[in-house]
C-alpha cells in the first residue's frame, strides 16, 4: 500500500485586522527624504488617493530627515532648482500636500531617540519605512521600535510593521518586518506566521560586511550618478509600493520583499517561510544586501 504523500502548507501573512477596514488613516513614518525616500513618498501619495476612491480612510505620513537640499541633488532625487537649501522633508510634503490636498507633516530632524525624548507621540506610527544611508541609522530605528513594541500595549498607532529599502549602485532590497508578532487565524489551506523578521536581526552580518565606507556627499550629480544607478531608486519605490498595496487591498501576504538587480534586470522575491535560516543561506550566496 503506497503511502500518502503530504504536500505542506504554502506559508502566508495575514495583514493585523484592524487594518483591513480602519476608522483612522494609517500613520507612517517614512525615514529618509533622499533619492528612495522622495520617491517613496510620491508613490504613497499616489497609494493614499486610491485608497480613499476606494472607500478606505486613508494614510497619514510624517517625513523624517535632517538634510538640506543640494545641487548634486537635483536630477537624480525629486527636486528643483527653486528648492535648494530647503529642508528636504519641508520641500517634499509642502509639494505632496499642494498637489494632493493632504495634510502631512514634516518632521526635519533626525529619527532617533533624542527626538522622541521631547515628542514620544512621534514614534507612533502603525507602519515605519527606512530609506536611510547607514547600518547604524538602521539599528537605531529597529532599536527604538523594539522598544516601543514593548510599551505600546494595543493602543491605535502602535508600531506594527516597519519596512526597509536599500541599494548600492544596480542593486538593491526590500524588506518588510513585523514588529513584534500579528495574531494570525486559523486557516485550513495556508500555514500561518505571525512573525516576520527584521531586516537588522536576520541580515545583521551582512549589512555590516556591505556598508560602503565612503560616505562624502557627491558634488554634482554626474558624480552622485557615479555611486547610484539614476533609476535604481525609483524602481525600487515602485515595487516596494507595490507590496503594500498588497498588504492594504488583500490582507493577506505570501511575499516579503525582494532583491532588485536592475542592471541584468532581475528581481527575486523572498518569500514568507516559517523558518528562514535555509533561505536566507540561499539568497546571501546570489545577492549582497546593500544600503542605501
Amino acid at each position: 500500500m503506497k503511502k500518502k504523500l503530504i504536500t505542506p502548507k504554502q506559508a502566508v501573512h495575514i495583514v493585523e485586522k484592524e487594518w483591513l477596514n480602519p476608522y483612522n488613516p494609517i500613520v507612517v513614518n517614512l525615514i529618509g527624504a533622499g533619492g528612495t525616500g522622495s520617491q517613496v513618498l510620491t508613490a504613497l501619495a499616489r497609494m493614499n488617493q486610491a485608497l480613499i476612491a476606494l472607500n478606505h480612510p486613508g494614510l497619514f505620513v510624517r517625513l523624517f530627515d535632517n538634510d538640506r537640499v543640494e545641487r548634486a541633488n537635483l536630477g537624480r532625487q525629486l527636486f528643483a532648482t527653486a528648492e535648494l537649501k530647503k529642508y528636504k522633508a519641508v520641500a517634499l510634503i509642502d509639494r505632496v500636500n499642494l498637489f494632493f490636498g493632504t495634510n502631512w507633516k514634516a518632521v526635519p530632524q533626525l529619527y532617533d531617540k533624542s527626538l522622541f525624548s521631547n515628542d514620544a507621540a512621534l514614534a507612533q506610527a502603525g507602519l515605519t519605512i527606512s530609506c536611510v544611508d547607514t547600518v547604524q541609522a538602521r539599528l537605531e530605528i529597529a532599536g527604538i521600535l523594539k522598544n516601543l513594541n514593548k510599551n505600546s500595549g494595543h493602543g491605535r498607532n502602535r508600531p506594527l510593521y516597519y519596512m526597509d529599502f536599500g541599494n548600492s549602485r544596480f542593486t538593491g532590497q526590500v524588506i518588510l518586518s513585523t514588529i513584534g508578532k500579528v495574531i494570525q487565524p486559523a486557516m485550513k489551506k495556508y500555514q500561518t506566521v505571525d512573525q516576520l523578521p527584521m531586516v537588522t536581526d536576520e541580515f545583521k552580518e551582512l549589512l555590516l560586511a556591505s556598508e560602503s565606507t565612503d560616505n562624502t556627499p557627491s558634488c554634482s550629480l554626474a558624480e552622485a550618478l557615479a555611486k547610484q544607478d539614476l533609476f535604481i531608486n525609483s524602481s525600487l519605490a515602485n515595487l516596494g509600493a507595490s507590496l503594500l498595496w498588497q498588504l492594504f487591498r488583500e490582507g493577506m501576504l505570501f511575499n516579503r520583499g525582494f532583491f532588485l538587480n536592475l542592471k541584468e534586470f532581475r528581481a527575486q522575491p523572498l518569500k514568507i517561510t516559517p523558518t528562514v535560516a535555509k533561505e536566507v543561506k540561499m539568497k546571501s550566496s546570489k545577492f549582497h544586501l546593500k544600503v542605501a
